[in-house]
């Protein structure tokens, strides 16, 4: 029975009305020495307790897209084939170009929000260089199918969840499409294709979406393979022009470090609430030594490095939840380097989707401004920088969210 099913969420709600039913029916009606009676309310206590906490799990799990199955759960899963040393670009030599093209059988995806804005659809990807066997989840815009655009090509936006973390999300939880899709009618937001490959790769823990010798190449999956594989089925246009990563919390520390370490790849990234130093998640295997600590921290990554990478970087949080790390980045990038920071208020909400959602359109307006203006006209744009006007929930929606107008009204 699947974690995320309807049959299985229908279980627990009949099994904790059963659990309620019980003591009510047969608290005063047991019969038997004291012993047997206070064992057998007990059990019902415990019956009516444990039902309760699945079902609220479940449905915490379902609204928020936390564990795909049992294996993500029970931390049991691997989608590691093998992790070869793939040096520091990653690609252990290949000439990616040269790699034939590989025909991918998508089917239409299922669970929440997959079925919504023209549908969802999934093919598990066998990474020809990472060495990981994985799904990866693609959504198309509208104009796709449309004749007129049948010689055109898209840009691509890869979306990656936080950890833990279903690669449905950012269809399920924040309902991406579900918001684009009519202002990418319109022509306010660009058509981007959505790309949503599984981040989860090894039990039980955060990869960092870091390259690690002998453990998980996940850098290279989401790097290489995953848009290898988007190249060869969809009329996608090519890296790094048309290329972008976009994630929050755990997901977010990866985009950024994936633009900043590959802008042969990526010409923007989007952050929300993420963190600098991969101890931010303090399962993250890239947290576990100094040097790879170091090694993946985007902020020391553009403090060092020799040549500022050309990519352009949005990066949105609430104090002591990604303002500050975003600030840093700020502070120490250079030009070609480009740092938009959208301060949050705490009284947008915490650190949940709730938070999250309402950021989707303000990010893609920004990420058409720097990919897709030569797609569409944009109306009523993200400004490049901060506005100092008011910091409600509409003021987070449009992306005009200030630290100044904030802190007047706290």
């Amino acid at each position: 029975m699947s974690l995320t099913g309807t049959a299985f969420l229908s279980t627990l709600i009949v099994l904790s009305i059963v659990a309620v039913a019980l003591p009510l029916l047969l608290w005063s009606r047991m019969r038997g020495p004291r012993v047997v009676r206070v064992a057998a309310r007990m059990l019902m206590l415990l019956f009516a307790q444990g039902t309760a906490v699945a079902l609220v799990f479940t449905l915490v799990n379902n609204a928020n897209n936390l564990y795909d199955n049992w294996a993500d759960l029970l931390g049991t899963g691997s989608h590691v084939q093998q992790a070869a040393d793939l040096g520091s670009d990653g690609t252990g030599g290949i000439a990616l170009e040269r790699l034939p093209k590989v025909g991918q059988r998508f089917t239409h995806a299922d669970g929440r929000g997959m079925h919504a804005a023209g549908g969802v659809r999934v093919t598990q990807l066998k990474g020809r260089v990472s060495g990981i066997d994985a799904e990866v989840y693609v959504w198309l815009p509208p104009q796709y199918d449309e004749p007129a655009y049948r010689h055109h090509r898209f840009p691509v936006v890869e979306v990656l969840p936080g950890y833990p973390g279903s690669a449905k999300a950012w269809f399920g939880s924040l309902r991406a499409h579900e918001q684009l899709l009519p202002l990418m009618r319109s022509g306010q937001i660009a058509p981007f294709i959505l790309v949503a490959p599984r981040t989860t790769l090894l039990a039980g823990v955060d990869t960092g979406c870091a390259n690690v010798p002998g453990t998980v190449n996940a850098d290279t999956w989401l790097s290489v393979d995953v848009p290898k594989m988007v190249m060869d089925n969809f009329r996608a246009e090519p890296a790094p022009s048309g290329w972008a990563v976009a994630g929050y919390s755990a997901g977010a520390h990866c985009a950024v470090k994936l633009a900043v370490a590959h802008p042969d790849r990526y010409r923007a990234a989007v952050s929300l609430s993420g963190y600098n130093d991969p101890i931010g998640e303090r399962d993250s295997l890239t947290a576990q030594n100094p040097a790879l600590r170091a090694a993946n921290n985007p902020y020391l990554m553009l403090r060092g490095a020799t040549t500022p990478p050309p990519v352009a970087l949005y990066l949105s949080g609430q104090p002591h939840d990604g303002y500050e790390a975003a600030v840093a980045l700020e502070q120490t990038a250079q030009a070609p380097t480009r740092v938009h920071v959208v301060y949050v208020p705490r009284s947008a909400g915490g650190h949940t989707m709730a938070l999250w959602r309402p950021q989707v359109v303000p990010a893609f307006r920004w990420l058409t401004q720097q990919l897709g203006r030569h797609h569409v006209t944009v109306r009523g744009a993200t400004p490049l920088v901060p506005s100092t006007g008011d910091s409600t929930r509409a003021a987070l929606a449009s992306g005009t969210s200030s630290r100044a107008g904030a802190e007047r009204r706290q």
